[in-house]
């Protein structure tokens, strides 16, 4: 009941700490209207300067004028009634009306100059400082293009003054001229106190972040784009005061070729369609609406679904038009009131500007949209790169230089090989008698899908294949041939083994069928070798004319059986290592186990001796990559990379240099197990600079940005892990591999967070829980429930890092309420419980909290999580003290004691409960709660049982024991007066600080103890 003056101010105080948005402008409205039924000059004062700032703030600046318009009556009546902070905002809120004023185009120029110059009088007449007026005119001025460089001098050479711009929003408005004078440096130098976070307020840094982004593309500081991409979007996403703010991300989607993510964008902002209270910054937004759009257009989506306007249903194309027409009649009307060009020439620039990147800008961020095919990682396109072969238009020619390319194992001939099978699907070409028989065309044709199924990970169909090309080579007199095939065909089997039923190509398994076990490989690979036997050739292999014949459609060749016969014993080898156990499996009997392997290292090094009898390099450097994988699999890494240096060393000798990134690839990952990683970064940039070189399209590039960003991330490189793990998650994206591009995603979270880059993290977070499946609650956890508990768990402690609390403790109730009915770890559901509950209460939400509160309590009685029910009631009796003060110390003691008894009741055989910390952190809290009601002899006691508890830890405890001496010194020399003492425990502490290398803690505590020895004194 809004019937009496403190009913109304209670109520004024609830809505102000709302957010901005449409419930908060609803409730300003309501309580003006009571507050003019008291006839309280005071209370609708205060309700009037609540009801503005609403409509600020949501951009409804229309109706902003009309209420300070009454405002100023009431100032000029009745001004006593306005407290001093009250007196200060009309003055400071002049500046409102003029920027609201211009964001109507109805309103006439003639109109706010005037406005500019009443506002000029009114701070004349109070004696204050002229700057501020010297701000309205250059607004003006930059609004219509007339003036600009005059009005902006007799600004900015102005000193600040009481009723300035806040620091952080004059940086903006310093930057965005220069932007406007096409000086992005400079305005990237203006603006580097607020993007580094050293300047912000409740505008900044997010409207700043929008502007920069695209003088950030344009000066190839991509990083920091991506970066204030993530962080600014989510501050501004929804809010309608910050239209012009969105279509400036929208136009950053579009100009850095992520016009998916641009999509999701327009998506979530759909109401803003129908925001119309603020014209200029519509305007602002439906330009860079019409951008995205325009790109989207442009590369053939016109029929594509989008987000539009709420009523019907939208394509790009129909959206283009609709917002075009509406962009260019509002910047028609701003140029008719200004009677200049300047707002249509701003936005016809904007729509005018090309894509500011060659390929898309990986922002690490999941879009469900598709994506098209990656592009190479390098300006240079596989047809034109050095290295890479081109495709000859004559269908003959075209084969000719397949086969070639097959034979000395270059990775172009892919691309050839796809290409002969398209035109012979489409018609375009037919068989030349010249190429050999048809039937060998078929067979290569076959043995070429093989290989591009095994790249998709369907070894059953790639078996199939081979096994089809096998039949066609021995119906053409080809039985060595033949015979390599199959071999690689049961060796393509024996991946992926023990008995695990065969996967097809669609992802369903077939029961029926078993992959051989150990027994059966060794089997079959001994039946095999003795029928390579036969195949052998005592000639070794020369370069040049043999590999010619080799690749013709004539009989067998010396070239030809020498390459089938080291093809065979590489396929043997190949069914041989996968017969060998792995070390994390549960092996058969030692003695046989040791048996397989021995058998399979002999296998390996008949493959390396015929390689080398043979003088084939690329077929030496595989048998050494077997022995080398071998060797890692049992932690022998010393091994693994002398024979990866080895093998490199024959890929070179060999003169086949395309065949090394992969080796190189291997290599970089047994260097980061051996913690080198520099090293292991350099082999990883070549391996994919000679994939693009030499057209390997099927080199696994994702997972090699992942050991990139690894190989950063170790080196302490956190801008390089960022773009590295972003660039991997894209280009799972674009494979369709979605828990791969999750999982990377989660590392780029982490090492966002670890960096210190905690908002961007959230950002990555929040998308890739929108690719996840909910928790399922019918108690069985699974995979995809696990994932995404996970998922949402990290996202509610970044949240909560963020100082976001309800949203945190939103996802924290998501995730208690999924893992509640799970029926293994039911512990998670005790510690999500609690974690909600500190969250509740840090949001202020505290009967809430304390429903959440007993939760956790009664989740802890059936399945115990003793360490985060113990924070969970220190964080109680910390925000509870300090809430209420005094009035609140029984009842945070009382949280402190339900803690002792927590900690009294842990088994001594709980591996997770770390009885010391658990006992320190609650005397210390105990100590800091006391302290607080200045109850200083028994928080002193508290702090030195912390202390002692600390001490308990050994090395792992020296961190928080330093923080409890803190305490403890505090409480006893300012708490105390007891100076002389807290200084001797201080320099004990610094001293065990020193020793221990904790130069910070030591720091702090000489920081303290000088100040100790200065009050002394």
């Amino acid at each position: 009941m809004l019937d009496n003056p403190e009913a109304v101010f209670e109520a004024l105080r609830e809505n102000n700490g709302r957010p901005y948005g449409l419930q908060r402008t609803v409730t300003a409205e309501e309580l003006v209207e009571a507050a003019e039924a008291l006839e309280k000059t005071d209370i609708l004062a205060t309700a009037l300067l609540e009801l503005m700032s609403a409509y600020e703030f949501t951009g409804e600046h229309r109706k902003a004028p009309v209420v300070f318009a009454r405002l100023l009556k009431l100032w000029d009546t009745e001004p006593g009634a306005f407290s001093e902070w009250e007196a200060h905002q009309v003055f400071w809120r002049f500046k409102w009306v003029t920027t609201s004023l211009l964001q109507v185009p109805e309103v006439p120029l003639a109109t706010i100059e005037g406005w500019i110059e009443r506002m000029r009088g009114r701070y004349a007449d109070a004696g204050h400082d002229m700057q501020p007026v010297a701000a309205m005119r250059y607004h003006v001025a930059s609004h219509t293009g007339t003036g600009v460089a005059d009005a902006y001098d007799l600004w900015a050479t102005r000193p600040r003054c009481e009723l300035s711009d806040c620091k952080a929003c004059e940086v903006r408005q310093f930057a965005w001229h220069a932007v406007r004078a096409g000086d992005d440096a400079t305005a990237l130098e203006h603006w580097r106190p607020v993007l580094s976070g050293d300047e912000g307020c409740s505008d900044e840094p997010q409207t700043s972040q929008a502007r920069a982004l695209l003088p950030l593309l344009r000066t190839g500081r991509t990083d920091e784009a991506r970066s204030h991409h993530l962080t600014g979007y989510r501050r501004v996403r929804g809010n309608t005061g910050m239209q012009d703010e969105i279509g400036m991300h929208l136009e950053f989607c579009a100009l850095s070729r992520n016009e998916g993510r641009g999509l999701e964008v327009l998506a979530e902002n759909r109401p803003l369609f129908e925001a119309t209270g603020a014209p200029l910054s519509r305007l602002g937004f439906l330009t860079g609406v019409e951008v995205l759009l325009a790109r989207i257009v442009g590369d053939g989506h016109e029929d594509t679904a989008v987000a539009g306007p709420p009523g019907r249903v939208w394509t790009a194309g129909a959206l283009l038009a609709h917002v075009r027409a509406e962009g260019d009649r509002l910047g028609a009307a701003f140029d008719a009131r200004n009677g200049t060009t300047g707002v249509g020439d701003v936005r016809r620039a904007r729509l005018a500007q090309p894509p500011l990147l060659d390929e898309p800008l990986p922002l690490g961020l999941r879009t469900a949209l598709p994506k098209a095919a990656a592009p190479a990682p390098s300006g240079t396109t596989p047809a034109t790169a050095a290295g890479a072969p081109s495709v000859p238009e004559d269908f003959s020619e075209l084969v000719r230089e397949a086969r070639r390319l097959t034979v000395v194992g270059h990775p172009g001939g892919t691309r050839l090989w796809r290409r002969v099978a398209e035109r012979l699907d489409e018609g375009s070409a037919t068989h030349d008698d010249r190429l050999g028989p048809q039937d060998l065309l078929l067979a290569e044709l076959a043995e070429h899908r093989a290989y591009e199924l095994s790249q998709e990970d369907h070894e059953d169909e790639s078996a199939a294949e081979l096994e089809r090309s096998g039949e066609l080579y021995d119906a053409l007199g080809k039985p060595w041939h033949a015979l390599a095939l199959r071999a690689h065909a049961f060796a393509r089997l024996t991946i992926g083994r023990e008995g695990t039923p065969r996967e097809t190509s669609a992802g369903a398994a077939d029961p029926a069928v078993r992959r051989p076990d150990a027994a059966e490989i060794r089997a079959t690979v001994d039946k095999t070798l003795r029928l390579a036997e036969d195949l052998k050739v005592t000639a070794p292999l020369t370069e040049g004319a043999p590999e010619e014949e080799a690749a013709g459609s004539g009989a067998d060749t010396a070239a030809q059986r020498v390459q089938e016969y080291l093809v065979t014993l590489h396929a043997c080898a190949l069914a041989a290592h996968q017969a060998t156990p792995e070390e994390d499996e549960d092996p058969e009997p030692e003695s046989e186990s040791d048996s397989v392997l021995e058998w399979a290292k002999g296998i390996g090094g008949t493959l390396r001796a015929e390689a080398e009898r043979l003088s084939v390099p690329h077929q030496v450097a595989a048998a050494r990559l077997f022995t080398a994988d071998l060797a890692a699999r049992r932690e022998d890494l010393a091994t693994a990379e002398t024979e990866m240096r080895a093998a490199l060393a024959e890929l070179t000798a060999g003169e086949r240099p395309w065949r090394a990134a992969r080796v190189r690839a291997r290599l970089a990952q047994i260097l980061l197990a051996r913690q080198e990683p520099a090293e292991a970064a350099e082999l990883l940039h070549q391996a994919v600079a000679d994939a693009v070189r030499y057209d390997d399209t099927d080199f696994p590039l994702a997972p090699t940005y992942t050991l990139l960003a690894h190989a950063a991330s170790h080196m302490r490189d956190v801008t390089g892990a960022v773009r590295h793990f972003s660039e991997a998650a894209d280009r799972y994206d674009r494979q369709g591999a979605s828990r791969e591009a999750v999982d990377v995603r989660l590392q780029l979270a982490d090492v966002l967070a670890r960096g210190g880059r905690q908002a961007d993290a959230v950002a990555v977070l929040e998308s890739v829980l929108s690719g996840l499946p909910e928790v399922r609650g019918d108690g069985a956890a699974g995979d995809d429930g696990r994932l995404t508990a996970h998922v949402r768990l990290t996202l509610a402690r970044g949240l909560r890092e963020l100082e976001e609390y309800l949203p945190a403790a939103e996802e924290f109730l998501r995730v208690a309420d999924a893992v509640a009915t799970w029926q293994e770890d039911r512990e998670i559901h005790t510690m999500v419980a609690a974690e909600a509950a500190t969250a509740l209460l840090l949001a202020d939400r505290r009967d809430a909290a304390r429903t959440a509160y007993q939760r956790a309590v009664d989740a802890h009685a059936q399945a115990p999580n003793a360490s985060f029910v113990v924070q969970m009631m220190c964080e109680f009796a910390r925000l509870t003290v300090r809430a209420r003060e005094a009035e609140g110390l029984d009842e945070a003691l009382e949280h402190l004691t339900r803690a002792d008894a927590v900690r009294a009741a842990v088994p001594q055989d709980d591996e997770c409960f770390v009885p010391w910390y658990q006992s320190g952190a609650v005397h210390y809290r105990r100590a800091r709660v006391l302290s607080e009601v200045e109850r200083f002899p028994e928080a002193l006691a508290e702090g030195e049982a912390a202390v002692a508890a600390y001490e308990e830890g050994g090395a792992d405890g020296e961190v928080p024991r330093a923080e409890a001496v803190r305490i403890t010194a505090l409480i006893e020399g300012t708490g105390l007066g007891r100076y002389d003492d807290a200084i001797i425990r201080l320099s004990s502490a610094i001293d065990r600080c020193r020793a221990a290398d904790l130069a910070e803690a030591a720091r702090i505590l000489d920081a303290l103890r000088q100040d100790f020895r200065n009050r002394a004194s």
